[in-house]
């Protein structure tokens, strides 16, 4: 299995969180997600910074982002 790192970004600033071996990346990206909303809630300070977990592999490769502070979906665009 594939080992994902899981990283808090805040502007250029980049802070471990964990890392964790995964099945694929489509895992790893949801548990990106569940990471991001408990950020959300424990660190509301956080919201409206611009801040997200990003999703690296072991070459530091970043695969996947998720912001903290997800747009409402009225803001959304729709496809």
């Amino acid at each position: 299995m594939p080992y994902y790192y899981f990283d808090l970004v805040i502007g250029d600033d980049c802070k471990h969180q964990v890392g964790l071996a995964l099945e694929d990346l489509h895992v790893a990206s949801d548990r990106a997600d569940q990471l991001a909303s408990e950020l959300r809630v424990a660190y509301s300070d956080l919201n409206a910074k611009g801040c997200a977990v990003r999703v690296t592999d072991g070459d530091y490769k970043e695969l996947y982002r998720t912001p903290l502070d997800p747009a409402p979906p009225w803001r959304r665009l729709r496809h």
